[in-house]
């Protein structure tokens, strides 16, 4: 029996999906082109990361002073203004690089930063569980996908799901609610990001072109970063 796409890497004559029409050689590149432009996002946050976790000055200069704080909201509401330029440039080489370059840089700080305020057993925790889910839901979404499976439907309650989950955040910020609660929606939130791997994975297997390679990078780092810091979340108010 020939083995499948999946296990040979695209290079069978079997289509990632039933009905294919596409080439599965050309959509099996634009697969693995995703898959590396997120693999270098994902080291080059973990290596930010670990910057702010080991050299201790950082996190102490601010969370301790005025103009460490300045730089903290600066530095969570900088991937906001970075989206448009992304947006507008993403299929313009090599603008859409660099501007992702920069995305990808302002959110490893904001993760180093959540990172080096917390115990390092902790973040290790969850960064094997995060790592153990995307890997294991990824696997997931391409074996349901060959056999027909489609996610598109879970697109509105995902959408409506972090609606809620925005809200919540801004009130937790005026209107802190506790330990407790705060576990609990870390908890309900990582389920929401789970399916938005499984939603973004089969958009990347059937529906995205092939010149939107870097807004799917996008797309599946934010729910892997999401998803490790909810989970970073629940295990920290479980101490």
């Amino acid at each position: 029996m020939a083995k499948s796409d999946i296990e040979t890497g695209g290079s069978g004559n079997e289509g990632l999906y039933p009905n294919m029409k596409e080439s599965s050689e050309l959509r099996w590149a634009f697969i693995r082109k995703v898959y590396t432009i997120l693999s270098l996002q994902l080291l080059l946050t973990v290596g930010v990361s670990a910057v702010f976790f080991f050299v201790r000055p950082i996190p102490v200069f601010i969370t301790e002073t005025i103009p460490g704080l300045v730089v903290f909201f600066v530095i969570l509401l900088l991937p906001l203004f970075l989206l448009w330029p992304l947006l507008a440039f993403e299929k313009k080489h090599p603008i859409n690089c660099i501007v992702l370059a920069i995305f990808t840089l302002s959110i490893s700080f904001a993760v180093g930063i959540c990172c080096s305020l917390s115990k390092g057993k902790i973040v290790m925790e969850a960064a094997i569980l995060t790592a153990a889910m995307v890997f294991g839901l990824t696997i997931y979404t391409f074996w349901a996908v060959k056999r027909g499976h489609d996610f598109s439907f879970l697109g509105p309650f995902l959408f409506g799901s972090l609606l809620i989950i925005l809200v919540f955040t801004l009130l937790q910020i005026y209107y802190p609610l506790g330990k407790l609660t705060s576990m609990i929606f870390s908890g309900v939130a990582s389920i929401v990001f789970c399916g938005y791997i499984i939603f973004d994975t089969d958009q990347l297997i059937k529906k995205l072109n092939y010149d939107e390679y870097i807004i799917a990078a996008i797309r599946l780092y934010l729910d892997v970063m999401n998803l490790f810091l909810n989970l970073l979340g629940i295990m920290s108010n479980g101490q």
